[in-house]
């Protein structure tokens, strides 16, 4: 997936206000619209501009985006970082005068395809305005003991505003969550009435938070389930063994059936993410070798060849 540059894109400074980005999108969509434009790729520099100013004139949306950093040249492979919008708070609205669904991939892998709703609709009353505020949406990382154990966490979000200058400001809030146990990737945590603020007599909009579990040494989750590749030793996994496996609840004893080969897979009911119907952890067993450094560790190899008539290559035809 390609990077874009969505500044280069606009002909603008990654400085300038959100007055200048607009000016210079009307500039170039009367230079690429495809209707009026003699250009061989106005069509495809049209998209491209639609695409670059569904970011830039969102303050929000803008904000996230500069979160990557400018060390990024256009064209160049990219993937965003699991954690690069961790605590960046967005308001409701989606997407306005644009079809998200023909915007690149590269768009889609930070802002997906699609938005929360702003919240009912705003009416009248007799005299004044009143209206119910914006839910808002932030994706945060937590550790996957969390899951299993259930926590309360001090999250600092951040939202961006506009300045006096026309540029963007980032504004930090703390907040206390309480994180529930059985907790899946994914999952939306609503915390009522800690959105945007309501006008009027409206009620204040709802906070979601979208949960993702911060990258494990050990373990990788699928759904509910949990997966931990274990180490073994060649005389464990041939003649089986009783040994200890890590989980996120602590420490279990597992049964190692003889004549275990390496990828092989065993199954702890019911110790994956704790839920109604919990999940499993699995258990995927990798064959270690110790390393042939001294005479005596050599001669040890050297009888296990022999005492054996074994060639892992047969179904090869070699």
């Amino acid at each position: 997936m390609e990077y874009k540059d969505y500044y280069t894109i606009m002909g603008v400074e990654r400085d300038a206000t959100q007055d200048e980005i607009k000016r210079a999108y009307r500039r170039l969509a009367r230079k690429y619209h495809p209707d009026v434009s003699d250009q061989p790729d106005a069509e495809a520099r049209f998209k491209e501009l639609g695409e670059a100013y569904e970011v830039l004139k969102d303050p929000e949306k803008r904000t996230a985006y500069d979160q990557l950093g400018a060390n990024w040249r256009a064209g160049q492979e990219f993937n965003p970082p699991p954690d690069w919008d961790q605590g960046f708070e967005f308001h409701g609205g989606g997407f306005t005068g644009a079809d998200a669904e023909q915007f690149s991939d590269f768009f889609s892998s930070l802002f997906g395809q699609g938005g929360f709703d702003a919240g009912p609709a705003a009416g009248y009353g007799r005299r004044e305005f009143h209206a119910h505020g914006q839910d808002t949406h932030a994706k945060i990382l937590i550790e996957l003991e969390d899951a299993y154990h259930g926590a309360t966490k001090t999250l600092t979000l951040k939202h961006s505003e506009l300045g006096a200058d026309g540029r963007p400001v980032i504004k930090e809030r703390m907040l206390n969550v309480r994180i529930p146990k059985g907790v899946r990737q994914g999952q939306h945590i609503r915390l009522a009435k800690q959105g945007g603020a309501g006008i009027g007599s409206g009620e204040a909009g709802d906070l979601y938070l979208e949960v993702e579990f911060q990258p494990h040494r050990f373990y990788h989750v699928e759904e509910k389930d949990v997966f931990v590749d274990l180490p073994v030793t060649p005389w464990e996994a041939a003649m089986g063994a009783v040994i200890s496996v890590p989980t996120p609840a602590g420490k279990v004893e597992l049964k190692v059936p003889p004549n275990s080969s390496g990828g092989r897979k065993l199954r702890l009911k019911n110790r994956g993410i704790p839920a109604k119907t919990p999940g499993d952890l699995y258990v995927v067993l990798q064959i270690a070798l110790p390393k042939a450094e001294t005479e005596a560790e050599r001669s040890a190899y050297a009888e296990f060849k022999q005492a054996f008539d074994f060639n892992p290559r047969t179904s090869l035809g070699i």
